[in-house]
């Protein structure tokens, strides 16, 4: 009987599992980029469909509830909008931008997608020791977020 190859730590060798990779290296893909800017905003306005709540943590592997607290939507509310098919104003322009700094840092990290979201949940002392994830719930923070994602592309030690 053959037993699995070990390493020098003695634990069993399990097979190495790839890293979620983005379709495109641009980052990820919600069908939102060729849509011009004036449609968007009507479409922020009227409020985006629910599903892409669903779009984003299935491209990114962070659960949905998650993603719902990050943009604040309580539990609740996010039944209701599940009912309704779309989210309301607000909730789609936070949803948005933080879709936008996801993508962000999956570009950063070449369409890796797995890494980009460690680095997004890691607190980071270029923001005061706060995650991306956490600095992105505010306009202001997800503009820091994504200077320091230019600074790092561009090799400005940060």
């Amino acid at each position: 009987m053959d037993l699995p190859a070990q390493h020098k730590t003695g634990r069993r060798k399990t097979a190495s599992r790839q890293p979620r990779r983005s379709r495109n290296r641009q980052g990820l893909n919600l069908g939102l980029t060729a849509i011009p800017t004036n449609k968007l905003l009507l479409l922020v306005q009227r409020g985006v469909p629910y599903k892409m709540l669903g779009t984003v943590s299935a491209q990114t592997g962070i659960p949905t509830q998650e993603l719902a607290t990050l943009i604040e939507i309580p539990e609740r509310t996010l039944a209701r909008r599940r009912v309704t098919g779309k989210l309301d104003r607000n909730e789609s322009e936070r949803l948005l931008r933080l879709a936008r700094v996801v993508s962000s840092s999956v570009r950063l990290f070449e369409g890796d997608v797995d890494a980009a979201v460690v680095w997004l949940k890691t607190p980071l002392k270029a923001l005061s020791h706060n995650t991306p994830l956490s600095y992105a719930r505010f306009e202001i923070g997800a503009r820091e977020v994504e200077d320091l994602i230019g600074r790092l592309e561009h090799g400005v030690f940060s």
